[in-house]
């Protein structure tokens, strides 16, 4: 098959699921997030190995898997670890590694990466959860479209700066990071995202959920999401860069990860 119908294929499969998973919320979205966490931070691990740090790699997947677990117990009234235990697993995971690797092990850059890894994974991609059962989601719809919203968003970024990228792009936004980027499809990209904002609260979020933005919060926020969304997309080229590698694993046919496919999402 070729790349694009890879794409296509997977997509047809996927996004039924993760809209099924969204919608109704609960334990599929809460397996759906925890696998994407723990396969997110399996594919961080393979890359801070790759780049020579030595981070706990079954503790990192594990922390991260459980993080989005954490919060659907605490929807459901379950007390969960506080700040003071997981203040904890700093001293405790110290300890591990020094008895364990010795004092080779470079203790404090395996816990330190340690941490990094399950929050950059786990801890980012819970929001989603949180976006789900925000507040203002007071309908299955409602909380289905906020967590649409930055998903959208992303996307239509991406395509943004693509599009302008290729037609007008010259000069090169960062050139060590990510060769193919340029500020006109940068700027390209804050265009489309602030106009797929007003797009998408006038015509979905308030007909269907009830929310609105006023015109300089649709502002403020595209800008938000399309710098945060391309700063996001710098930063995992930056981490495979460091690796030295193209992809951050072939998991996803032809989109190439986990990671690849929610570094903008993530930020």
């Amino acid at each position: 098959m070729s790349n694009l119908a890879k794409r296509i294929a997977f997509a047809v499969v996927a996004i039924p699921v993760v809209a099924a998973a969204v919608y109704f919320g609960g334990v599929g979205l809460t397996v759906l997030l925890c696998l994407a966490s723990g396969l997110a931070a399996w594919e961080y691990v393979r890359l801070a190995e790759a780049a020579g740090a030595r981070p706990l790699g079954g503790i990192t997947i594990v922390l991260s898997t459980l993080v989005p677990l954490a919060l659907h117990a605490l929807t459901l009234g379950y007390r969960v670890p506080g700040p003071a235990i997981i203040a904890m697993l700093i001293p405790v995971l110290l300890t591990a590694v020094l008895f364990a690797r010795g004092s080779d092990g470079r203790p404090i850059e395996s816990v330190a990466t340690t941490f990094f890894g399950v929050w950059y994974t786990g801890g980012m991609l819970a929001f989603v959860y949180a976006l789900r059962y925000h507040r203002f989601a007071v309908t299955a719809i409602g909380g289905a479209l906020l967590v649409a919203l930055p998903v959208v968003l992303t996307w239509l970024n991406d395509s943004g700066a693509f599009y302008f990228g290729k037609k007008f792009g010259k000069a090169k936004l960062m050139p060590s990071v990510s060769p193919g980027k340029t500020w006109a499809g940068a700027y390209g990209a804050l265009g489309t995202t602030i106009v797929s904002t007003w797009l998408i609260v006038e015509f979905v979020l308030q007909p269907y959920a009830g929310l609105s933005m006023r015109w300089y919060g649709i502002v403020i926020f595209g800008v938000l999401m399309s710098v945060a969304a391309q700063v996001g997309d710098l930063v995992e080229s930056a981490l495979k860069r460091e690796a030295g590698v193209k992809d951050s694993s072939a998991l996803i046919p032809g989109h190439g990860g986990v990671l690849d496919r929610v570094d903008s999402l993530l930020f």
